[in-house]
């Protein structure tokens, strides 16, 4: 299978300077240019300068997939950090591993960034759909206040594409691990799959945006129309090159 999960952690800063410039249903039109947006799949060519446009896929990317699965930080923050990942992601697992918690401790604990995660799946196979299943869970983690140390559990215990390592079984036992409340509860959410639909709504809208591979970041000011978009697992240095240009209005 050819795997879309790219680049890797590496010494080359990974972002780009890119400007909303059109929304039309639900899909966005991001770029310096549109070729340079081209390089993350976007092919909508329409436009629009529509204000009410424009803030309202602002809204639609920093407001939470369901309450129980709100970003952290506070509310007030001037920066906000949207994920796109996949459970079987290997990148995503790296930098959830390596450099989210620095990114948390400088900055999401400081009040400066809020974080986010939306799902864009990308490895799912016809006959299992196990990265589907493991944003189910996700959610189903959400209705017990246990979003992230669900999330953070999962990753804790990646083990690659679709290697096997997501199942039912494993994903209740994630939640055994992290003391979920009520179980029975957890299980009875994973095992209707009362979250599907949302799971497939949360990646329709990723990949209107043209997002194509995972990690993806969006990164956005308050009162700004300008977004960073980081892309794979990168060092921590590479967010503070963005958060830097942010706070110093040369971005």
């Amino acid at each position: 299978m050819k795997h879309r999960n790219r680049k890797p952690r590496g010494n080359r800063t990974n972002y780009r300077k890119v400007a909303i410039m059109a929304v039309l249903f639900g899909a966005l039109l991001i770029g310096g240019s549109i070729t340079a947006f081209s390089n993350f799949g976007g092919q909508n060519q329409s436009s629009s300068s529509n204000p009410a446009d424009i803030q309202q896929l602002i809204s639609n990317l920093t407001t939470p997939v369901i309450p129980g699965a709100k970003a952290i930080g506070d509310d007030n923050a001037t920066i906000n950090i949207i994920e796109f990942g996949d459970y079987q992601c290997p990148f995503c697992a790296r930098f959830n591993q390596e450099t989210k918690d620095e990114l948390v401790s400088k900055y999401v604990d400081t009040g400066i960034v809020r974080f986010g995660f939306k799902d864009l799946v990308i490895n799912d196979l016809p006959k299992d759909k196990l990265s589907t299943l493991g944003a189910e869970a996700s959610y189903c983690a959400a209705e017990q206040d246990k979003y992230w140390a669900y999330h953070d559990e999962v990753y804790r215990n990646s083990r690659g594409e679709n290697t096997g390592w997501i199942s039912s079984d494993s994903l209740v036992g994630f939640a055994a691990n992290i003391n979920m409340p009520n179980i029975a509860q957890f299980t009875d959410c994973l095992n209707s799959h009362k979250y599907n639909q949302l799971v497939v709504q949360n990646d329709i809208f990723a990949k209107n945006l043209g997002l194509a591979s995972t990690p993806t970041f969006l990164i956005l000011k308050d009162n700004s129309t300008k977004i960073a978009a980081v892309e794979g697992a990168q060092p921590i240095k590479v967010f503070d090159d963005v958060i830097a240009q942010y706070l110093n209005n040369t971005l």
